[in-house]
C-alpha cells in the first residue's frame, strides 16, 4: 500500500511537469501568434531571438557570475538596491540581469551596473540547462515572485545557491491550493526564501515550508528612499507647476481617468501632472481627449508659457518617482481596475497624502498605508473629488496623513541590509 502511494505520487508529479511543459509551448506558440500584430509580443520574440548563442558570445566563460532576475520593471527596481549592494561589496563578481518582460527588458537593457542584460529565455529543460552551462552563476535571486521551474530546478541540481528576494505570498496563490503540487516543489529548491512579512512566513508554513525561510522586509522601501534622497530637479516640470497646488496621478489607466477628470476640468487653478502607466500613441491620445486643458511633457518643453494649460501629460518613462516630489496630493493608478494599486511607496516617500481606488487588498503596503493613515481609499468619482477638495486644503487632515505616510517608509527601511546578511551569514559569496 504504502509503494502504492509512493508512486501515485511520483506519477502525479510527473504529470504535473508534463502539463507545465505544454503550458510553456502553448505560450510561446501563442506569443508566435500575436507578435505580427502585437509591438511587445514581437519585442518578447525578437529578443530571445538567437539569444543562447548571443550568451555564449558575450560571457567569459571563467567570469564569477551572480544572476539577478526580474519579471518586470517594477521588480528590478525592488532589486535594484539589493544589486547595487552586492556589486560594491563584492567587485570581484559581475552581474548578470535578466527579464522576463519587454517593459523591464526595453527600459534598463543598458542599466550601468549590470554587465550581462538578456531576456530570460523561455523555461524548458534543454534552455535551462544550455543557460547555466554558459552563465553558471555562483549565486542566483529571483525577485519577489517569479517562479519558473526548470530554471529553479537546474540551480537546484548543481547546488548553487538560489535566493528568492522580498517575496510575498496570499492565501489564493497556487503554491496552497490542491492543484499546486508543482508550484510547491518549486519552493523546496530555493536555499532561502525571504519574505517581505510574518504573514507569508506563517503561510509558507502551513504547507510545511518553514526551515529555509526569513523575514527580512521589502527592498522597494530601501528604493524609494534612495531616489528620494537622490532627487534632482525637472526645469520643465517647476516652471509648469510654479507656486500653484499640483495632484500628481501616477501610473494610470482608463478607469482612473473617467475617475479624475471631471475634478480637472472643473479646477483650472489645480495644477495636475498625469503619468499613464502606457505611454503607446493610443493611449496618450485617449489622455487629452480626457483632460480638456493638457498638453504632452514632449510638446510643453518646446512651447512657449501657455497658461490655459493644467494638465501636463507625460509621455516618456522614467521620471514618474520624482515627479511625485511637486505633489500637494498623490494619486496612484490602477486600483479602479482588475489588476489594482501601482507603487504607492514612489509617492509616500515624499511625505504626502496617497489616494487610490478600491482595489488594492492584495498589496500589503497599501492595506499598511491605508491602516497607518497615510493613504485614503475611495471607491467612485464622487468620493474622489470631495477627498481631493478636503486634502487640497492642506489642514489638519493632509497634514495627518502627510506625517503618517512619511514615518510609514522610514520605518519600513532596511531590507537590504537584512537581505545582505543572510548572504554573509549563510557565506553564499566570497571576495
Amino acid at each position: 500500500m504504502r509503494r502504492y502511494r509512493l508512486l501515485l505520487l511520483v506519477n502525479n508529479y510527473s504529470v504535473s511537469v508534463l502539463v507545465y511543459r505544454i503550458f510553456i509551448q502553448l505560450y510561446l506558440f501563442t506569443i508566435s501568434l500575436v507578435a505580427p500584430f502585437n509591438a511587445k509580443a514581437r519585442l518578447w520574440l525578437q529578443g530571445r531571438t538567437n539569444l543562447l548563442e548571443r550568451m555564449q558570445q558575450d560571457i567569459e566563460p571563467r567570469s564569477k557570475l551572480i544572476w539577478f532576475h526580474c519579471a518586470s520593471l517594477g521588480e528590478f527596481e525592488q532589486g535594484r538596491p539589493v544589486l547595487e549592494q552586492l556589486k560594491a561589496r563584492y567587485p570581484s563578481y559581475k552581474i548578470l540581469l535578466t527579464f522576463f518582460s519587454p517593459s523591464g527588458y526595453e527600459v534598463r537593457k543598458n542599466y550601468p551596473l549590470a554587465d550581462y542584460i538578456y531576456y530570460l529565455p523561455a523555461d524548458t529543460p534543454s534552455n535551462a540547462k544550455a543557460f547555466f552551462n554558459i552563465a553558471n552563476p555562483a549565486l542566483v535571486l529571483f525577485i519577489k515572485y517569479e517562479f519558473w521551474f526548470f530554471y529553479l530546478q537546474e540551480a537546484n541540481r548543481r547546488n548553487i545557491p538560489l535566493l528568492l528576494v522580498s517575496g510575498i505570498f496570499r492565501g489564493n496563490q497556487p503554491f496552497f491550493k490542491w492543484y499546486g503540487k508543482l508550484h510547491r516543489q518549486m519552493l523546496q529548491f530555493f536555499t532561502v526564501l525571504m519574505v517581505q512579512n510574518k504573514s507569508s512566513k506563517d503561510l509558507l508554513a502551513t504547507i510545511n515550508i518553514s526551515a529555509n525561510v526569513v523575514v527580512t522586509g521589502d527592498t522597494r522601501f530601501d528604493r524609494v528612499a534612495s531616489i528620494a534622497n537622490d532627487f534632482k530637479p525637472f526645469e520643465a516640470i517647476e516652471h509648469f507647476c510654479r507656486n500653484a497646488e499640483v495632484i500628481v496621478a501616477g501610473s494610470t489607466w482608463t478607469e482612473d481617468d473617467k475617475e479624475l477628470h471631471h475634478y480637472a476640468n472643473t479646477h483650472p487653478e489645480i495644477k495636475f501632472i498625469i503619468a499613464p502607466h502606457n505611454i503607446n500613441a493610443l493611449r496618450l491620445k485617449e489622455c487629452r481627449k480626457y483632460y480638456d486643458r493638457s498638453m504632452m511633457l514632449s510638446q510643453y518643453v518646446h512651447s512657449e508659457t501657455d497658461d490655459s494649460i493644467n494638465t501636463l501629460i507625460i509621455d516618456n518613462v522614467g521620471m514618474l518617482s520624482s515627479l511625485y516630489k511637486y505633489a500637494t496630493v498623490c494619486y496612484v493608478g490602477g486600483a479602479f481596475g482588475a489588476d489594482g494599486v501601482h507603487n504607492v511607496l514612489e509617492a509616500a516617500v515624499y511625505g504626502l497624502p496617497v489616494v487610490f481606488g478600491p482595489e488594492y487588498h492584495d498589496y500589503a503596503e497599501a492595506i499598511e498605508l491605508v491602516e497607518n493613515g497615510g493613504g485614503v481609499t475611495v471607491d467612485t468619482a464622487l468620493a474622489l473629488e470631495e477627498t481631493l477638495h478636503t486634502l487640497m486644503k492642506k489642514g489638519p487632515e493632509h497634514h495627518k496623513a502627510s506625517k503618517a505616510a512619511y514615518e510609514f517608509v522610514q520605518q519600513k527601511r532596511g531590507a537590504t541590509e537584512a537581505t545582505l546578511q543572510v548572504i554573509q551569514e549563510k557565506r553564499l559569496l566570497t571576495n
